[in-house]
């Protein structure tokens, strides 16, 4: 049984602090939706929901959230899978103190894309973006695995997080972009006749 102690990320704001090739660098710094440019670079986008409930948050989390230690938040966790195949692991957590006129939506997501609900809400404040390497050890590299059905070990995956404010309440964003999202393509786009 592995004793290894908990791994924390480092989060940069700037990308050039991860050091990411050309292409994952351009996936990390996107600014704009996620699930619109995943959507754009496949034929059928689909989030799957590996759960949604009460947990710790992690100990590189609590202080980006306004917390003085880890303590329990809201946590979702989905796979974006593009034709299928999964190309982004998603992190979410929102504090406790948070109220449902916060983040009216949260609890009743499903399989809808909480993209789609941040950045079409005009009371919705967007942070910025910080920037991470993942490697073995971490929780979020872990639970990525776990959800993946396993993966090789001594993998560094590249992620970002962002803090979205609306009304009181804050609500903390982590993509964990898995290997397969390199080989997303553009798709042409149809047109409406």
């Amino acid at each position: 049984m592995r004793t290894a102690s908990l791994r924390m990320a480092r989060w940069h704001r700037h990308p050039n602090a991860v050091n990411a090739d050309q292409a994952t660098r351009g996936w990390l710094t996107s600014p704009g939706s996620l699930t619109a440019k995943l959507i754009a670079h496949s034929t059928a986008f689909r989030v799957q929901r590996l759960h949604q409930t009460t947990a710790l948050c992690l100990p590189d989390e609590a202080h980006a959230i306004g917390l003085p230690r880890p303590g329990r938040v809201w946590e979702r966790e989905v796979l974006l899978r593009c034709d299928d195949v999964p190309v982004v692991f998603a992190h979410t957590v929102v504090p406790m103190s948070a109220t449902a006129a916060d983040w009216p939506l949260f609890s009743a997501l499903g399989e809808r894309s909480l993209g789609s609900t941040l950045f079409y809400d005009p009371l919705v404040a967007r942070g910025e973006l910080e920037f991470a390497r993942i490697r073995d050890g971490h929780p979020l590299m872990e639970r990525a695995r776990a959800a993946l059905g396993g993966g090789p070990a001594d993998t560094t995956l590249f992620a970002r997080r962002c803090l979205y404010r609306r009304k009181r309440g804050t609500l903390l964003v982590t993509e964990v972009f898995l290997p397969s999202v390199l080989a997303l393509v553009p798709q042409p786009r149809k047109n409406n006749r």
